[in-house]
């Protein structure tokens, strides 16, 4: 009976361990495509826009094959505790991957407009990008490593994507005011920031049911300073 025991918690344990490792995989196709999204638009490749477009159904076939493993687990593990807080987590924040990957994909998709209309100038996309970039990859490893800390951290960084991207407007509305030929070329620069943003807005979506799944505290609508508070078990005792 002990020998049972332990086989079916072996069992359990590798389950769990797959549906993290593929949860991480679908990340790092969701980063690929955000990168290569920005890459095909600063080096005017549209081979590799395309190839981003195609590579989407890769990420929504991943989402399938999580979803279908996650209500096997639910179905018959009935997890309980940080386990179940794991597997709700992981429910909640594979939607964001998909729906990052559909940016990805619309950035590709606007870079093509391009071959038309042009961008003049792509250095701040490419500065956003690079801090979205970044907010994805510590969501991710927050998520891999159970980091609470570096999660808030991702959070946080959040106020410099809005900062830049509030930026980006206002640099291309001028160039749109001073040039209407750079109109067409201006609104899809900012469709592209806008779907950065986004993108930046999900991972922090995962960084806070990263901090949902380690210290069981949903941050979602609480401030930065609470959040911090919620982490470190610093929250004053109501009177």
């Amino acid at each position: 009976m002990a020998e049972h025991f332990q086989h079916t918690v072996k069992s359990f344990e590798d389950e769990l361990n797959e549906l993290k490792a593929r949860v991480l995989q679908m990340g790092d196709l969701v980063k690929k495509a955000t990168k290569r999204s920005m890459n095909s638009l600063v080096k005017h490749d549209a081979e590799r826009a395309h190839k981003v477009i195609e590579r989407d159904s890769s990420i929504n076939a991943l989402e399938v094959e999580i979803d279908e493993l996650t209500r096997h687990i639910i179905a018959l593990r009935q997890p309980a505790a940080s386990d179940l807080r794991f597997v709700i987590s992981t429910v909640k924040l594979v939607t964001d991957l998909e729906r990052m990957g559909d940016l990805a994909e619309n950035i590709a998709i606007s870079m093509l407009k391009t071959e038309e209309h042009q961008v003049i100038d792509v250095t701040s996309l490419q500065s956003l990008s690079e801090k979205v970039l970044s907010q994805i990859s510590d969501a991710l490893r927050a998520f891999n490593q159970g980091d609470a800390e570096l999660a808030l951290a991702c959070i946080e960084g959040d106020k410099k994507v809005d900062s830049k991207y509030k930026a980006i407007q206002r640099e291309y509305i001028t160039y749109m005011l001073e040039d209407p030929r750079q109109i067409s070329g201006g609104l899809i620069a900012t469709d592209i920031a806008k779907y950065l943003e986004r993108i930046g807005d999900h991972a922090v979506n995962i960084a806070e049911m990263v901090i949902y799944m380690v210290k069981g505290h949903d941050v979602r609508h609480v401030d930065h300073k609470t959040a911090s508070a919620l982490i470190k078990g610093e929250m004053p005792e109501e009177e």
